[in-house]
């Protein structure tokens, strides 16, 4: 089997409000947890499938409240990070993980280099060209894009608490995340907020960043927020909020284009 989606199950990539007039261009890799059907279930429980190793719990409903008030376009991604993850090269060994923390992942395992590069040319092609191309089709326009990428993290991993709450992402690039975290540091936060924690570009966390972003020399930051805190419909809204006056803030702080 070298195939990967069927036509029943439609293509890997969602865009919504394409056509939208704000700045913003969200993007959100791991918005969800299903499965090609040619996959089955990759050896995983029920538990596994739903919990965190599979997609960020809370990151897709917060970019959609974010979107509709910035009049922002999302790009998402329809299938489990364990198919694909499409914050990481097709080089990379976390693409397509056989461990993820304490899983064992059985059927990313024993692929072959067909099965392999079905996954890439199926997941990661498709989703790569449609963010690049919103990108290119805005600077082509003279408008310029802002790029935010959005996920969430576990508040316990290998056993071990994590007390940071929002982590404001950077690679080389740290302009917008600068003047996020100045804007963070103004009065009384609420959150506990750092900079590229829980992970930062050591980790390998920043391949978007550097392919839409830096790539193309367009501001961008990734946001990573504890997904306690967005496990429901009111987390969801109390964090966007707090996220747009963070985003507006900081690009309102950017120098002029």
């Amino acid at each position: 089997m070298t195939g990967l989606l069927t036509q029943a199950e439609g293509g890997p990539v969602a865009i919504e409000n394409a056509d939208a007039k704000g700045e913003f261009l969200f993007v959100c890799e791991h918005a969800s947890r299903r499965l090609p059907e040619r996959l089955g279930t990759l050896g995983l429980s029920e538990e596994a499938l739903e919990s965190h190793i599979a997609w960020d719990p809370g990151a897709l409903a917060v970019c959609r409240f974010l979107a509709k008030r910035l009049d922002a376009t999302l790009v998402h991604q329809r299938f489990s990070r364990l198919v694909y993850d499409c914050n990481r090269p097709p080089e990379s060994d976390a693409a397509t993980p056989v461990v993820s923390e304490v899983y064992e992942v059985p059927g990313n395992r024993m692929m072959s280099a067909a099965e392999r590069r079905a996954r890439v040319d199926e997941i990661y092609l498709p989703f790569k060209e449609a963010v690049s191309q919103l990108i290119s089709d805005r600077r082509a326009s003279g408008r310029r894009p802002v790029l935010v990428t959005m996920h969430s993290f576990t508040p316990v991993y290998f056993g071990e608490p994590r007390s940071v709450e929002i982590g404001i992402l950077h690679d080389a690039d740290s302009r917008l995340a600068d003047r996020m975290l100045a804007a963070a540091a103004v009065g009384d936060v609420g959150y506990d907020i750092r900079r590229n924690e829980p992970y930062g570009p050591a980790d390998g966390v920043t391949h978007s960043l550097i392919e839409y972003g830096i790539r193309f020399g367009v501001p961008n930051v990734m946001i990573e927020i504890r997904n306690d805190l967005i496990r429901n419909e009111i987390g969801q809204r109390v964090v966007a909020d707090y996220l747009e006056g963070l985003l507006t803030t900081g690009v309102a702080a950017l120098p002029a284009k």
